[in-house]
């Protein structure tokens, strides 16, 4: 049975949900719940398309356990308690200490979607980035079109504090694509927790 709870590294639980860093050996299970989702996950996450072995996903994990490890990029890694199947990834990326500022990413495999896992498995992780790493802006970046994605911002507390034009490559078309970035901070995390319980 795999190793769910690593006792040197943060792990939590929800009502339904393993939360946990990458670990070794969660290869097959990262790549075969890609490659099933990867028609719904290719039009905001050009980087499945990329992932085309089980032991390319391997490497990915082991890469993913030791940045976890040096703190340069935070994934954790989401198992149904039930069925210990893979659901999904949350991720806290382009870290900066010094703020600190983080931003947060996410995917759900689509066998998994419409569930409400992604809104349970992002709670806990918001409070320990605001109240175990101090952090003071987080923000979650998003195509304007991604309505899901969107909703889901709105629905944490996050605010749009801006749409930047044009400043990625389209992933499906050609041409470029807007971003829309949404904040939340410390302060409103703490003063507005109830919000999110």
């Amino acid at each position: 049975m795999m190793n769910v709870y690593p006792p040197s590294l943060p792990s939590f639980q929800t009502e339904r949900l393993f939360i946990r860093p990458p670990m070794k050996g969660d290869g097959d299970k990262l790549y075969e719940s890609v490659q099933f989702s990867k028609q719904n996950l290719s039009t905001w996450l050009p980087w499945v398309n990329q992932m085309v072995s089980s032991s390319q996903a391997e490497d990915a994990v082991q890469y993913a356990h030791q940045q976890f490890i040096d703190l340069s990029d935070l994934r954790f890694h989401l198992f149904e308690k039930d069925t210990l199947s893979f659901v999904g990834s949350v991720g806290f990326h382009e870290i900066k200490w010094h703020v600190p500022r983080m931003e947060i990413g996410y995917w759900l495999d689509v066998r998994f979607q419409g569930k409400g896992y992604m809104f349970e498995a992002i709670q806990p992780l918001l409070s320990f980035a605001f109240h175990q790493l101090s952090v003071h802006r987080l923000e979650l970046r998003c195509d304007p079109s991604n309505k899901k994605s969107r909703a889901l911002a709105e629905k944490l507390g996050f605010s749009l504090e801006a749409i930047l034009k044009e400043n990625e490559r389209a992933t499906v078309t050609t041409g470029y694509a807007d971003t829309c970035i949404y904040v939340l901070f410390h302060s409103t995390f703490t003063q507005n927790k109830s919000t999110f319980s």
